[in-house]
């Protein structure tokens, strides 16, 4: 082979990404294989149960090392901490006979793409793996898989006019269609069996059937048949309910899986086609009229407007513009920055109307197909959500494997009790298996379960609606909310409070809204009329909720129908508003708009070109005031700007900028770019508009600060306007004083300043004297003293932060409430940096620039009206943040009610265990019908009823513990072992030494009173365990005993006894006797087992195993029962819930929480010298570069951006 086989052996896939994996290559080799096959028929199947398990194992047994060139086998691990494997298979695709008769292929169009470097001669096949629905293929020069179905990145945007722009020819396409694979994103709905057999293949059901087996081999037929059925119906719900999600995943996608569409073919015109044959690279042609989108795509001419609600939950229709002919070397989407999405067209979106420019035809280049689409990959992350990693199941693993250890104790101890005692080898084995059925619960996941699924149920009913809900445990533990401010704080909508104009730099009279005087004709009115993204859609003026409302009040309309002109030969379709029939007089007929740039959160501003009729051509801008005032000539911007803007963002208003200019005439505005068009503006005034609260968000905020959860507020806003917000939602208390962080690149330099100045409210022009300087300062120093102070800071100075002072981020995360003008990418990773601290964080927002945060964070709730807005794993009916308390409250309740049922089946399997065990010391255990009725009667019925307590409406100051494994639980479930081990331990030895006990005759007790009873015929001298061999008598099979009937009773009773004192109520679920069933279920069951107790009846003791014993020795029973409730109860009441008992012995053996922010907190509050004040810091000329995404996850196809004015 020439190379070391171990070289070339691993690669990345996906570096950097969301779900980067490492690969190996193997090849299979024939005599592992034939060996492998041997074992397989050797084991019976167990060896391929275990390698179905362990794919890393089949794939080691099978196949040797090699490169990943020769590998007809891939081996991935997830780079998380999970390190999961899976097991791929190296496929062979041909394109010979494609290829065959081009002599020249590959053509010029081809040379620096994917296509031409995977095919290898001179077999013309490419070899490729399908991982989690995504195609790669192997790259011969690259040496490496790489993702097809989409456009490469490295295209310029001249490139993509130039080389896509007249289309793919007819061959190029079929090469790529078979490389590349459908486009389709096709979930088929799974077949039922096979996911029956992938549920029955689960370890659980099979270590039940295993204890199945050993039932029906032990004639525990009863049991078994009850376990078998109580198996089958679980399975049948989980099947249903995956099929239930398969088929509702299947409606969502297929709808524009197949949709007729025209695209361009080079030197042949144009084609009809099914969109399923699309691929990277083709030219497609939109149409007039509404369009579902099958791919994503580029728009390169025209203009569009999108509806873009089913991807992320907003129903305001976006603008799109093609993408420009710059001549440079960057690639597209560098050179478009953050507004690279204003030129893409996203997959399941739909176009509502298509705007053609100069050049005649809507054009767009696809840019990904089938699941790289945007689409696509939020069906994926349904279809493989990440795994969570949350205490509780890995405790609950441990908690398993303690059990199969104890298991294993007790096994040693059967064999031994039984080997000495001369039994048969095989009732040995089966005897020793049988203590592992019993040690270890069957109904363990079964009950855990059941619990979430409650949650659920009671979520949806207050509708809030969950597509993951193993996060419902984690909302349990939130303690710290993330808050996005427009639509989510305050209202949806803005209401226009008045309008300061400005004329030759200096701020005229407010123009307040609604006013009796309409506003007068001048720029600025032109301004409100055209500066907007508005469109005429089903008869209604739809778009920003904030455009809405400014154009509402000049009383104007649009006319949508007249803006068709012809221009040369193509068509231009042009928005023209005119004066409505309120409007007050205007000297012209209308106002066409020619071209829009449209609104870009990083720009933090859009500007449109229109013209009167008849009139020249002019340039309107609005966006941030900061924003458009740098873009004015500073002649026009009054002196008083930033006081003027002061005063009102700290009342709390929006403020927004706008300006104008004339263009010369002569040039086409469509060739004007951006940055041309927005300089050298006129600056025209303020429009100031309210943002009220929503009426639930005060009570909401302080509900969660009364329960010690932090509020954090991440918006696009203003900062002064969002600190004012936070403070009118009391998310900042009115004593609290808040510091400005203020974070600047040193220009011509690597480094940066920071500098904290206090926020003062209200300042006015005048500063006021020096003295006062200095008492303000000692008095924020008071402040600061008490710990009461919030920092603030905005998107910029946030990323530079995290790229030059690291090591600053943490400290100013702890205090830090309100993040303003943060883009899409930098609330993503914020929420990343507060998990970093160990918060548990959850974020709540309206969907779209939401997106990746709401994925990031622990419990991410969205406030859409899309039932499940793919976005995040919870989404509320309910626009309002009153659905954020709802949760964490019910998430409490599931955490608690998971570990109550941790706690009820850890005890019910030891309590069953332990009377097995005494009972083996005399050669006895418990009968089929006892174990039924243990089993079945009293532990299924509970665990099912068990789950049903509701949340306390109350939110506690603290939270649930998060892992299993701490003090209280064990502590709580040792003692009630060791209170269980004591009773059953008196009840076996105390009833030897009654007077009335016999070993052989087990009529003894009762003879005296039931003389009917014959003599002990039916007794057998053999000795009680030769019953079980067929020597049965006719009212025994061996277990009668009195010792039996004691333990038996005991324990059963025992069981109630801790269901009862485990039911945890307050502070985070309602009190026990709110779930009516429950205490139903115990009563009956308690009064059940009283009349077994207390019964004499001789059918039902015979069936049961039981026998007669005294009454006395009955009461007796009764009265250790009756200890035992007393001392668990007073232990888990006065020891285990004594919360200021656990705190102080916190505070004795000085034990610190280990969170990474408590331990900051620690160290903060022995410095005296932070926060700084009013200083400046300098940063090393080092920085680290972080990606212009902040690191922080932002869905790669789909970041919408907010509103950010």
């Amino acid at each position: 082979m020439g190379e070391n086989p171990a070289k070339n052996h691993y690669a990345q896939l996906n570096q950097g990404e969301e779900n980067e994996m490492e690969i190996f290559g193997y090849k299979t080799q024939g005599w592992r294989r034939v060996l492998c096959i041997a074992g397989y028929i050797l084991s019976c199947g167990a060896l391929l149960l275990l390698f179905y398990w362990k794919p890393e194992w089949d794939v080691w047994a099978n196949c040797i090392r090699c490169s990943l060139e020769e590998a007809d086998i891939v081996l991935l691990r997830t780079t998380d901490e999970f390190q999961t494997y899976s097991r791929k298979t190296v496929t062979r695709i041909s394109v010979s006979a494609l290829i065959k008769s081009r002599s020249d292929y590959p053509a010029t169009a081809e040379e620096d793409s994917i296509f031409s470097k995977t095919i290898m001669k001179p077999s013309l096949q490419v070899k490729s793996i399908q991982v989690q629905k995504i195609r790669y293929v192997w790259n011969i020069y690259a040496k490496q898989f790489q993702k097809v179905g989409a456009l490469e990145d490295h295209h310029t945007c001249s490139a993509i006019h130039a080389k896509f722009g007249s289309g793919l020819t007819c061959n190029e396409q079929n090469v790529r269609r078979v490389i590349c694979g459908p486009n389709t994103i096709d979930v088929p709905v799974i077949p039922v069996w096979k996911l029956l057999i992938k549920e029955v293949l689960n370890p659980f059901y099979v270590f039940q059937l295993f204890s199945v087996c050993l039932w029906f081999a032990e004639d525990y037929m009863e049991y078994a048949t009850a376990i078998i059925i109580m198996s089958l119906l679980s399975i049948f719900l989980t099947v249903y309910d995956l099929r239930q999600q398969s088929v509702k995943l299947h409606r969502l996608v297929e709808s524009h899986n197949n949709i007729m569409v025209t695209v361009c073919r080079n030197k042949e015109g144009f084609q009809e086609l099914e969109s399923h044959h699309l691929v990277p690279g083709d030219t497609l042609v939109l149409k007039e009229g509404k369009t579902l989108l099958p791919c994503d795509a580029i728009l390169i001419s025209g203009q569009c407007i999108v509806n873009e609600s089913m991807l992320t939950g907003e129903s305001t229709p976006v603008t799109k513009i093609h993408l420009p002919q710059a001549d440079n070397f960057k690639p597209w989407r560098m050179h478009c920055a953050e507004d690279y999405k204003k030129h893409v067209l996203f997959c399941g979106t739909e176009v509502i109307q298509t705007k053609a420019d100069d050049r005649g035809l809507v054009k767009a280049v696809v840019l990904r197909t089938g699941f790289n689409t945007a689409k696509g990959d939020l069906v994926r992350s349904i279809l493989y959500p990440k795994p969570m990693n949350f205490k509780l199941y890995r405790d609950a693993l441990r908690f398993l494997m303690c059990l199969i250890a104890f298991a294993a104790i007790g096994m040693i101890y059967a064999v031994c009790v039984f080997a000495l005692n001369g039994e048969e080898a095989g009732e040995v084995v089966k005897k020793a298996l049988d203590v592992v059925t019993i040690a270890v619960p069957p109904a363990l996941p079964a009950a855990l379960t059941t619990g979430i699924i409650y949650t659920q149920r009671r979520l949806k009913k207050k509708g809030i609606f969950c597509i993951s809900p193993q996060r419902i445990n984690m909302c349990g533990q939130l303690n710290l909310i993330c808050f996005d401010k427009t639509g989510t704080l305050t209202e949806d909508g803005l209401d226009l409070w008045g309008l300061l104009p400005s004329e030759r730099n200096c701020f005229q009279d407010i123009h307040s809204f609604p006013a009796d005087h309409s506003l007068p004709w001048g720029p600025v009115f032109t301004a409100m009329a055209v500066c907007h993204s508005l469109i005429v859609w089903e008869g209604k003026i739809q778009g920003d909720p904030l455009d809405v409302k400014m154009f509402e009040a000049t009383n104007w309309v649009i006319d949508d129908s007249s803006g068709h002109h012809t221009e040369g030969q193509g068509s231009t379709h042009a928005t023209v508003v005119r004066p409505g029939p309120k409007a007050s007089s205007a000297p012209v007929e209308g106002v066409t708009i020619l071209h829009q740039f449209p609104f870009s959160s990083a720009l933090q501003r859009m500007s449109v070109i229109a013209q009167e009729i008849g009139g020249e051509q002019q340039v309107f801008t609005k966006g941030a005031p900061e924003m458009v005032a740098m873009l004015c000539r500073a002649e026009t911007v009054p002196s008083n700007f930033e006081s003027k803007l002061l005063l009102y963002t700290a009342q709390g208003f929006r403020v927004i900028g706008l300006a104008c200019k004339s263009l010369q005439t002569g040039k086409q505005s469509t060739d004007l770019t951006r940055e041309e068009v927005e300089s050298d503006l006129t600056f025209l005034g303020l429009l100031i508009m309210e943002n009220r609260l929503k009426r639930e968000t005060k009570p909401v905020l302080e509900e969660l600060s009364a329960a010690r959860i932090r509020s954090v507020m991440v918006t696009g806003d203003n900062i002064q306007t969002a600190v004012t917000v936070a403070k009118n939602a009391g998310m900042i208390s009115s004593t609290d004083r808040v510091i400005l962080v203020e974070a600047n690149k040193i220009p011509g330099s690597f480094s940066a300043s920071i500098t904290w100045k206090p926020l003062e409210e209200n300042k006015t022009e005048d500063y006021g004297s020096l003295e006062d300087d200095s008492q303000t300062e000692r008095r924020i120093r008071l402040a600061l003293g008490s710990g009461q102070y919030h920092f603030a800071m905005s998107g910029k100075s946030y990323q530079i932060v995290a790229q030059h002072f690291r090591h600053l981020l943490p400290k100013l995360l702890l205090n830090g409430t309100v993040f303003a003008r943060m883009s899409p990418g930098q609330k993503s990773s914020l929420v990343e940096e507060f998990q970093k601290l160990d918060y548990f964080v959850g974020m709540c927002g309206d969907g779209a620039n939401d997106c990746g945060a709401l994925k990031v964070a622990h419990a991410g709730i969205s406030l859409s009206e899309q039932e499940a807005s793919v976005a995040s794993p919870f989404t509320s009916r309910t626009p309002s943040i009153a659905c954020v308390p709802e949760l964490i409250r019910e998430g409490r309740a599931a955490l608690v009610t998971s570990f109550c049922m941790f706690k009820y089946m850890a005890l019910y399997s030891t309590i069953q265990y332990l009377g097995v065990l005494l009972l083996y010391w005399q050669l006895n255990s418990f009968g089929n019908y006892q174990f039924l009725f243990q089993d079945l009667a009293i532990t299924t019925v509970i665990g099912v009823t068990m789950s049903f307590t509701g949340a306390y409406p109350k939110l506690a100051t603290y939270r649930p513990p998060s892992q299993l494994i701490s003090p209280p639980l064990l502590l709580s479930v040792v003692l009630n072992i060791l209170f269980s081990l004591s009773m059953q331990l008196f009840g076996f030895v105390v009833v030897q030494e009654q007077r009335w006990y016999s070993k052989t005759n087990i009529h003894s007790a009762c003879l005296s009173v039931n003389d009917h009873v014959e003599n002990s015929s039916s007794v057998s001298s053999l000795g009680l365990h030769g019953m079980r061999d067929g020597a049965h008598g006719q009212m025994d099979n061996g277990y009668k005993s009195y010792e039996n009937t004691t333990v038996w009773l005991l324990s059963t009773i025992n069981c109630l006894i801790v269901a009862l004192v485990f039911s945890k109520g307050k502070p985070f679920r309602q009190p026990i006797y709110t779930n009516y069933v429950f205490v139903l279920v115990l009563i009956g069951q308690l009064g059940i087992c009283l009349f077994l107790v207390f019964a004499d009846i001789d059918d039902l003791y015979s069936k049961m195993d039981l026998v007669c014993t005294p009454t006395m020795w009955r009461i007796s029973m009764v009265i250790m029962l009756a200890v035992t409730l007393a001392v668990s109860f007073l232990v888990e009441e006065a020891v285990i819930e004594n919360r200021p008992l656990w705190l102080l012995l916190k505070k004795t053996f000085r034990y610190h929480s280990k969170s990474h922010y408590k331990r900051l907190q620690r160290v903060l509050e022995q410095d005296s010298a932070w926060p700084p004040l009013n200083e400046t810091f300098f940063s090393d000329s080092v920085a680290i570069l972080v990606e212009g995404n902040m690191g922080g996850h932002s869905n790669p196809t789909f970041d919408s951006s907010e509103d950010a004015l």
